[in-house]
């Protein structure tokens, strides 16, 4: 266990390590988290505010930018993370939008609405 730790803390207190930490190599993905994080804070919200072009868009973006992330020397893997992780948000979205907005979502939504409880008989 303390050679581990050991480990762990020569890595970090190396000049590569502090070097990868100022580099957008580091920096780009981070900012980049921001994106599948609001996606799946949306997972909890109504289905009609979701926006079916910009899930698309997304989703598109985050496919071409996991394959830069793999393609790209070295790899970035923390981007490739990121942008995996926006992939399924944005599917997960896109499932929502259209079973609200094609398969029945949204009737059955304004059904439950309607519904009234019944008065108790005195």
């Amino acid at each position: 266990m303390a050679s581990w730790a050991s480990q762990l803390g020569q890595k970090i207190a190396s000049p590569e390590f502090r070097q990868y930490l100022m580099s957008t190599h580091f920096w780009g993905p981070v900012a980049n988290w921001g994106l599948p994080l609001a996606a799946i804070a949306d997972f909890k919200k109504d289905p009609q505010l979701i926006s079916g072009n910009m899930t698309a868009a997304l989703s598109v973006y985050s496919v071409l930018f996991m394959r830069f992330a793999w393609m790209v020397q070295p790899r970035n893997y923390l981007l490739f993370a990121c942008h995996a992780t926006n992939e399924a948000a944005q599917l997960t979205q896109g499932y929502r939008y259209l079973q609200y907005h094609h398969f029945g979502g949204a009737k059955t939504a304004v059904e439950q609405d309607l519904k009234v409880p019944l008065e108790p008989k005195a």
